[in-house]
């Protein structure tokens, strides 16, 4: 046997027990000729004692080693009841350097604050990994996935795998493509999400389907994004949206319960993606804080005012904002203008109730003496507003909206805020004219617009569901589409023509005419759900080896260059016959 016990597991208990630990040296205090080194595993750390200065020798941060002594208690007034083995200490009978370490990049002690960039902890991750934080945020996603496991078993879902290597479709982002050197000009593309085998599986009389997949997708670079990320992925047949919402709410509270100790109450809270939109500006609201938009157009109707006359104008109020600096005011603007908007209009509320800010002087006196009342406003309070086309000053002012909520700390800390956004738009307009499906063209109409959906674009509203957490999404499914009329009909909306949908989904559509039953499901974004667990600033920090922002490997050096031979090899360069 290596080893007898494990560092962080010896308790009080022990003592007069010989043990034999191995792990690494995380501190070392030297005191009279007697080291003590709190040595560290993967359970945590606990107090050695080396008298012998030959033994100690040259040991340093990091290295790894094997003890052998005997649990002893601590004299009185030196335990330290900030750790669990604090009781306790061991007396060194014999002490194995397994390897040494080099001058260290930066302090791997937990007991020590990191100062370091995000980039040089990637490069050296797996020394960043043995950090109490880093590696607590990997147990934690450990456990979570060994919950969900444990609950589709008892819900009686099948985990399949599916090809990580297939063909490219549109689904949203651009492939990751892979050359098959046996065919020179043919290429995989690595899946962006499961969505068409998982249906395939329902075709194929599955009917409870998941797996924690890894998808891929070639977007451009975002601050917390990854190209490569996982989720929770779950289909069902015979189904309806009720049943798969409450499949995911079941996995959601055992995840919180066991992880955190958090208990959600069910159901979850609905909300219409028009509500969502309507009162806070987003599809993806949060909850945490109240503050609602307010739609002052009829208000404003046959205003003299020139930027309120517009097709909708709505304001958000910034509780003690009158006060704000015009520096800060200037930083308004800027967020705006960030977000394509020209600006953002505003009227402070004096304490003594007379308004101020450049908007005023264009308000008629009914406008003046109403609009604090009409928005909600009190003394010592500011009015933002946005005027334009409906949804881009819907989305700037929950923009506006959130950033109020951060500056004026109106964020309660440690509250879990879920809803499900439904009845989203089923298409989205393009800048030619035509149209989009908003989630994927497999995402059913809602059955009171099956009729009409191809009609009316415009106002049909899919069968889809998101789960949104804090202000962030993440999850989201729909009811699919099972009958092939409904299909053609909508991909007829999106331009695609029968030839077209035949050369893309052929093997999907081929499928369908073999009975497919009415099916539906759900994806969960495991990397996020786990950042929000751990109270993690980036999904980075859940990843064992994650991308940067810009989609790098510090680490590694991937991505990298291919050698000429790799390039002829793979086909890379391949040119069918006749073109040059």
């Amino acid at each position: 046997m290596f080893r007898t016990s494990n560092a962080g597991t010896l308790r009080a208990s022990d003592i007069g027990s010989k043990v034999t630990l191995a792990g690494w040296v995380a501190r070392r205090r030297d005191h009279g000729g007697v080291a003590f080194i709190d040595l560290r595993d993967a359970t945590g750390t606990v107090q050695i004692v080396l008298s012998d200065e030959a033994i100690a020798g040259d040991l340093r941060a990091e290295f790894c080693v094997l003890v052998t002594g005997t649990v002893t208690r601590r004299p009185s007034g030196n335990e330290n009841p900030n750790s669990p083995t604090g009781e306790i200490e061991i007396p060194i009978d014999h002490l194995e350097i397994l390897s040494e370490a080099a001058p260290l990049p930066f302090p791997v002690d937990s007991g020590e604050r990191v100062n370091v960039s995000e980039e040089i902890r990637l490069k050296y991750r797996y020394l960043d990994l043995r950090r109490e934080e880093p590696a607590r945020a990997l147990r934690l996603r450990s456990k979570t996935t060994k919950i969900i496991r444990e609950v589709m078993s008892d819900e009686k879902f099948l985990e399949i795998e599916t090809p990580y290597l297939t063909r490219s479709t549109p689904e949203g982002a651009r492939d990751f493509l892979v050359p098959v050197r046996l065919q020179p000009g043919s290429w995989y593309a690595l899946p962006q999400s499961p969505q068409l085998f998982k249906q395939l599986l329902m075709v194929a009389g599955m009917e409870r389907y998941y797996q924690i997949a890894r998808c891929f997708r070639d977007e451009d670079f975002r601050a917390d994004r990854q190209p490569e990320f996982t989720q929770l992925d779950i289909e069902m047949s015979f189904v309806d949206q009720d049943d798969v919402i409450k499949v995911a709410e079941r996995v959601l509270q055992r995840v919180f319960r066991e992880t955190i100790g958090h208990e959600i109450t069910l159901p979850i809270q609905r909300m219409s993606y028009r509500d969502a939109m309507r009162r806070f500006g987003s599809d993806k609201p949060d909850l945490r804080f109240g503050l609602e938009l307010v739609d002052v157009t009829n208000f404003f109707k046959g205003t003299s005012f020139r930027v309120f006359q517009a097709p909708y104008v709505g304001a958000v109020v910034m509780p003690g904002g009158a006060d704000s600096p015009r520096r800060e005011l200037d930083d308004w603007q800027d967020l705006a203008k960030a977000r394509g908007a020209k600006g953002l209009a505003y009227i402070l509320v004096h304490t003594d109730g007379q308004l101020g800010g450049p908007v005023v002087k264009n308000l008629s006196e009914r406008e003046s003496a109403n609009i604090a009342t009409e928005v909600g406003a009190k003394p010592g309070d500011a009015i933002f507003f946005a005027a334009g086309q409906e949804m881009p000053s819907l989305n700037l002012l929950g923009a506006v909206r959130l950033e109020i909520g951060t500056r004026k700390n109106l964020i309660q800390p440690g509250e879990w805020k879920f809803l499900w956004v439904v009845d989203a738009p089923m298409f989205e307009k393009l800048e030619d004219g035509g149209w989009t499906a908003v989630h994927h063209p497999f995402t059913g109409p809602k059955p009171e617009f099956e009729k009409s959906f191809d009609v009316d674009p415009e106002n049909a509203l899919a069968y889809a569901y998101d789960i949104v957490l804090n202000g962030n999404e993440i999850g989201g499914g729909s009811i699919r589409i099972h009958k092939s009329d409904i299909q053609s009909r909508v991909f007829k909306v999106i331009g695609l023509t029968k030839e077209e949908a035949e050369s893309k989904f052929g093997f999907l559509l081929d499928a369908f005419r073999y009975g497919p039953p009415p099916h539906g499901g759900i994806a969960l974004g495991l990397d996020r759900l786990c950042a929000l667990l751990a109270g993690a600033e980036s999904i980075r920090e859940v990843i064992a080896f994650p991308k940067t922002a810009s989609g790098g490997d510090p680490l590694t050096g991937a991505p990298t260059a291919i050698t000429v031979a790799q390039r002829r090899e793979s086909g890379v360069d391949f040119k069918p016959e006749g073109k040059k």
